[in-house]
């Protein structure tokens, strides 16, 4: 794994058993992400692009190949080794992962907790700075069940941010918004790599992802079926 990366994929096959045979979600698969930039995913859903974005974030393991994840090699990772590591990863779930019973500005804070990256005193400062970088200010004492499922990904992304993580994992973070929301938080992604040298890969369907993207990977069934790089 070269100095300038902060992924790097080789030949890596995850399949699940089943009475008619393996089921393979992906196929001998390779790919880098370099240090700094957006990366997207593109694909239909079953294309595989969440079982890596799994695998990458440690939370599930290759059937067979190699991962190099934050100058790792993951795949060679113990339990306790590989937890470690996914606390300087950021995670914005599709499913958003939202504690139910916890505020918006609570729920940013048990990322801050989780992560394990900043005094516990300066958590509720952070948190809300995270939530105003999303237009989630005026919401942080309210709970997942009163806020609509856009601001629900909204206070995800600012969760994942909070920490300010070195590799940022995101499953349709712009699934749930309209339009301008959606080019505010890709904007706000791109800003975030550019100032922190993080790099981000998002896992969509969203052509607006695509254009905003300097690196894109396209899966189908599993595979790598191309790669293009945007220009600067």
């Amino acid at each position: 794994m070269s100095m300038n990366e902060l992924v790097r994929v080789e030949q890596v096959t995850r399949s699940y058993p089943s009475r008619a045979g393996a089921v393979y979600a992906l196929r001998d698969l390779s790919l880098h992400v370099p240090t700094g930039m957006m990366v997207a995913l593109m694909g239909p859903s079953g294309s595989g692009k969440t079982t890596l974005l799994n695998l990458i974030g440690g939370l599930d393991a290759p059937t067979a190949g190699r991962l190099w994840v934050l100058g790792q090699e993951l795949t060679r990772l113990s339990v306790g080794e590989r937890a470690a590591l996914r606390r300087r990863i950021g995670f914005i779930f599709q499913s958003f992962a939202l504690l139910p019973t916890a505020t918006a500005l609570e729920n940013v804070e048990l990322g801050l907790r989780v992560a394990e990256v900043l005094p516990r005193h300066t958590w509720a400062a952070r948190a809300r700075q995270s939530l105003a970088a999303v237009g989630l200010s005026a919401w942080a004492d309210h709970r997942p069940g009163e806020l609509s499922g856009g601001q629900q990904q909204r206070v995800a992304i600012a969760r994942a941010l909070a920490s300010e993580p070195q590799l940022l994992l995101a499953d349709e973070p712009t699934g749930d918004l309209d339009s301008q929301m959606g080019a505010q938080v890709l904007r706000l992604l791109r800003g975030y790599s550019q100032r922190t040298r993080a790099s981000c890969i998002i896992a969509s369907h969203d052509p607006a992802v695509a254009a905003a993207a300097d690196l894109r990977y396209s899966l189908e069934n599993g595979a790598l079926v191309a790669s293009s790089e945007n220009a600067a």
